[in-house]
């Protein structure tokens, strides 16, 4: 290596390369910005402003410091993963030597079994959506489309109208990491794209965007939690939940009814086993259930532990 790096140099031109290269959305570039430049002040404070000047220890102690100040483990683990891949950028065009986030160790985070819909909630939301007018066949369209094939909603708002085969029933997602994977779609998606599509024909919007907004571009990321917030409002006695917890929903429903675990680890675009098993808890939380309340001689109903003899 030679000569020196400043730092905010470096993290400009990252960012820039992870945008070109569509790793990861918009919003995961400014979070990485925001914990890329919390970690640049901190370093110009020890008077260290170039990369090569970065040793572990500062690393160590930046991320100690974050700790004592209340930094939440999850908060700690996406910082880290930002700085590892800061790193694989800089030993990748030779400016750092080795990766020196990889040699920090990731906090363990508590695992969280994730928010869903019943199919019974699901089925309410979705058929509750009956308008003909184009605003609700967009909305139900939605909705059965993040449903029916798990894509995040960053993933959704990305498609275009020729990334999606009503034909065979399945579409081209452009998905974190810049991976692309193929989904599939159900029936009632695909019944409820073609209506929304044959809406707009002809109307003043965004030829390439398969979603549109009112002023005739493409949705964004925060217009769909609006439309689920306000369709969750009118369907009495459902909890708000996130647009992201329709993924989980896809994901627990495709459990719950036999689908193996690297199949739905496949429609999601997990790259690791490990990110889907987190829903083998939430279906082993529901057997528990059915089968204490359906069992004529389960724990819940005779009032007796398990392992009563």
């Amino acid at each position: 290596m030679n000569g020196t790096t400043p730092i905010p140099s470096a993290i400009d031109v990252f960012l820039e390369v992870r945008r070109a290269a569509r790793g990861g959305s918009e919003r995961t570039l400014v979070a990485y910005r925001k914990d890329l430049e919390a970690l640049a002040t901190y370093l110009a404070a020890q008077g260290i402003h170039a990369v090569e000047q970065i040793r572990l220890r500062h690393l160590r102690s930046f991320l100690a410091q974050e700790i004592r100040r209340g930094l939440a483990k999850s908060s700690v683990a996406r910082r880290l993963s930002c700085y590892r891949s800061f790193y694989d950028y800089l030993t990748g065009v030779g400016i750092a030597e080795r990766n020196l986030a990889q040699l920090l160790t990731m906090p363990k985070l508590e695992k969280r079994i994730p928010d869903f819909y019943y199919q019974e909630e699901m089925n309410a939301l979705l058929d509750h959506i009956t308008g003909d007018d184009l605003w609700s066949l967009r909305d139900r369209a939605l909705l059965e489309l993040i449903y029916a094939t798990g894509i995040r909603v960053s993933e959704c708002v990305a498609l275009d109208v020729t990334d999606v085969d009503l034909q065979e029933g399945g579409a081209l997602v452009f998905g974190k990491g810049a991976r692309e994977r193929y989904v599939l779609m159900g029936r009632r998606a695909v019944h409820s794209l073609k209506r929304y599509l044959s809406a707009r024909a002809g109307a003043n919007l965004c030829a390439e965007a398969l979603f549109v907004n009112r002023r005739g571009g493409r949705l964004s990321d925060r217009s769909v939690r609006r439309i689920l917030d306000r369709r969750i409002a009118e369907v009495a006695g459902l909890a708000h939940i996130s647009p992201h917890a329709l993924r989980h929903s896809f994901a627990t429903h495709l459990l719950d009814g036999g689908a193996d675990l690297r199949v739905v680890q496949e429609l999601l675009g997990h790259i690791s086993l490990s990110s889907t098993q987190i829903y083998t808890h939430t279906t082993r939380e529901r057997l528990v259930r059915v089968y204490q309340s359906a069992h004529p001689r389960a724990a819940r109903q005779s009032g007796l532990p398990l392992d009563t003899q």
